[in-house]
């Protein structure tokens, strides 16, 4: 099962199909158009939060889905999928793969990344887990924990590298993950704009790569065609 799901995805786009509140889309019906739209483009995956998207989406498509529920609790930064309560949750809809924040900071139920692995595989030892981590050293703890796919989703969003962002200036971030990571796959993920970006992510030996903002949020493709021509 799982050999079958990463391959079906392998040198391919995965399209994140998401939509928060207060967001011009959000909406389990449109995210589901989003997914069929993607399929037909030709997306080898789907990347999906909030357990109505994912059910609408995999009524609409057949293609995999990395699921993620973000969570927010209090003032823990750690929202991606942060606690087993929403693990619970993903398992629910029958997603292949379930993507968690991998960073080092400590979780909202004050456990560390090793604790919240540990419990995740001991109630469900044949989940595809990944891991979104921010630095290269996560990467690399991720892969020692067992993770099966790690991706640099939170490069720019952790207080250690606020601001960067992943493009043709440190694409050099990747390419350590991918030298460094000895047992999960490496999908790229992160400010994916163009179709020469991702072409070049999977020169660079990435297992498959995750485009979300530059194909279904159209008000962020809006504002960069406004900024680049009203720039003097």
């Amino acid at each position: 099962m799982q050999k079958s799901v990463l391959n079906q995805m392998e040198k391919g786009l995965i399209v994140s199909c998401q939509a928060l509140e207060g967001e011009p889309l959000h909406s389990s019906f449109i995210m589901g158009r989003m997914s069929i739209a993607a399929k037909e483009g030709g997306a080898k995956g789907i990347r999906a939060n909030s357990v109505p998207d994912i059910l609408e989406i995999k009524r609409c498509v057949d293609l995999p889905v990395i699921g993620i529920i973000k969570q927010v609790y209090g003032q823990n930064p750690v929202f991606i999928t942060p606690t087993m309560k929403e693990i619970d949750d993903l398992m629910t809809t029958g997603v292949e793969i379930i993507a968690t924040d991998a960073t080092s900071r400590v979780r909202p139920d004050g456990r560390s990344l090793d604790q919240f692995y540990q419990e995740v595989k001991m109630k469900y030892p044949e989940v595809i887990l990944m891991a979104d981590v921010s630095t290269v050293e996560e990467a690399i703890y991720a892969d020692e924990l067992g993770f099966d796919i790690v991706a640099p989703t939170l490069y720019g969003y952790t207080d250690e590298t606020d601001g960067l962002k992943i493009d043709s200036n440190n694409y050099g971030v990747i390419k350590q993950i991918v030298k460094e990571v000895k047992h999960a796959i490496v999908i790229a993920e992160g400010n994916v704009f163009t179709p020469e970006i991702a072409r070049t992510l999977l020169d660079i030996n990435v297992h498959s790569v995750v485009v979300g903002g530059a194909i279904t949020r159209p008000q962020q493709i809006t504002k960069r065609f406004v900024e680049a021509m009203t720039t003097n």
